[in-house]
């Protein structure tokens, strides 16, 4: 959420860095404005009123005191009818907030200067590539087929027992899922994020603080009777950790790493992207979470991209990295890097993102961070899909394929105990 003193003061910026977003944030930032004004200056009438009302306490109980009891009766009703209005006007107020907030939170985040200009996917910025892609000839089959081949995952199970975009993982693809999910959370840990095992359902607050609510609500899962939401990343619970915290400055940077089943709605998917683990409704991921100080979040982000960098080089897989343009990017993030790699048979990119929300997670969920005794300031949070397995899986199947079967790479095979899937 972005902070009222901003609009305050650099309302014609915001516009102009929203419009990158496609977004025309000018009416909405008017009623924000408008209503804020009207708050602060019901806000300095209240406050007169309950400084009388308290002032006339003062001199009833003197009043009394004294056995002046006429006097004082007066006083008092006086200082009733104060309590009357200000009630009134306390209501009144109330109603101002609610209205104020909820256009505040209709406005996505400020996207960072780099956030390059555009409206759709082939609009983004490529940054960096490496990797060879493999040449596996016309015969290649895409990894539904082969996933069917091997016996290793059924979709249309999955369809039975639930329905589609819930694949039930069997034999040496389970297997795989689970090295896949040790393989990222060693990794994680071992560059210094602390494991968290969160919870996969969560409430309002939690999903509204990380900016899934109200803006992504269609896509997610909502047990209405216990007003839980399953959870579409980690990030959410993972994040929410540190709602209606103040950090201690030299505890930061904050870093943590989760696996988690992963529920998402995907309203609005059909055709070709939906085969196989293209567009799944579950499906597993190890999230990695950054909460830092503002002058050292984008050197934070830059490491979580290398990070993820690292392992799909470790899984000798190609990929290159996007820079998200403005028309591509979340309602939420301030930049964020998209990880494409390369799945042959189909001859496509499988997307992973990495991003800095700068304050505007924390700003929602009151995360601050205090140095020494300076005043508190608002945190940024950063986090990243380090990685989501569906499309590593799917890649990994599709590049890796031949006669003999599909070969692991080396750095799973002690974790999947076997070398190929056959």
């Amino acid at each position: 959420m972005l902070q009222i003193s901003t609009l305050r003061e650099k309302s014609d910026f915001v516009i102009e860095r929203l419009a990158v977003k496609n977004f025309d944030a000018k009416l909405i930032i008017a009623e924000v404005l408008s209503l804020d004004e009207t708050k602060r200056k019901m806000q300095n009438e209240l406050d007169q009123l309950l400084f009388e009302q308290n002032t006339l306490a003062k001199q009833v109980g003197e009043l009394y005191k004294a056995g002046k009891k006429a006097e004082g009766d007066d006083l008092k009703n006086k200082s009733t009818a104060l309590k009357e209005s200000s009630a009134h006007l306390q209501n009144q107020l109330n109603e101002v907030e609610e209205k104020l907030h909820s256009e505040l939170v209709k406005l996505p985040n400020i996207p960072s200067d780099s956030v390059p200009k555009g409206k759709t996917p082939e609009d983004n910025e490529v940054v960096h590539q490496e990797g060879v892609i493999p040449e596996l000839g016309p015969d290649a089959k895409p990894h539904w087929e082969l996933t069917s081949k091997y016996d290793i995952i059924d979709f249309e199970l999955g369809v039975k027992l639930t329905g589609a975009g819930f694949p039930v993982y069997k034999g040496k693809g389970a297997r795989l899922q689970r090295a896949l999910i040790n393989y990222f959370l060693d990794k994680a840990t071992a560059a210094g994020y602390r494991e968290i095992q969160p919870p996969i359902m969560v409430n309002r607050d939690s999903a509204y603080g990380t900016g899934q609510l109200p803006d992504k609500d269609a896509q997610m899962y909502h047990v209405q009777l216990d007003e839980f939401y399953l959870i579409p990343t980690a990030e959410v619970p993972v994040t929410n950790i540190y709602r209606d915290v103040i950090v201690k400055g030299e505890e930061l940077p904050i870093k943590m790493t989760g696996y988690t089943p992963c529920f998402r709605r995907e309203a609005g998917s059909y055709g070709k992207d939906v085969r196989g683990l293209n567009r799944l409704h579950q499906f597993d991921k190890v999230e990695i979470v950054q909460i830092e100080t503002p002058e050292n979040s984008y050197k934070a982000l830059e490491g979580m991209v290398e990070h993820v960098s690292n392992l799909l080089r470790a899984l000798q897989l190609p990929f290159r990295i996007l820079r998200l343009c403005g028309g591509d990017m979340s309602f939420a993030s301030a930049l964020t890097f998209d990880f494409e790699v390369y799945s042959a048979a189909q001859k496509n990119g499988w997307r992973c993102s990495v991003s800095n929300f700068e304050t505007f997670q924390a700003n929602r969920m009151k995360l601050r961070y205090r140095t020494g005794s300076d005043k508190p300031q608002i945190a940024h949070t950063l986090n990243g899909s380090a990685l989501a397995l569906p499309r590593i899986v799917a890649a990994l199947l599709e590049n890796n394929q031949g006669p003999n079967g599909v070969t692991i790479p080396d750095a799973l095979r002690s974790y999947t105990g076997f070398d190929t899937i056959s």
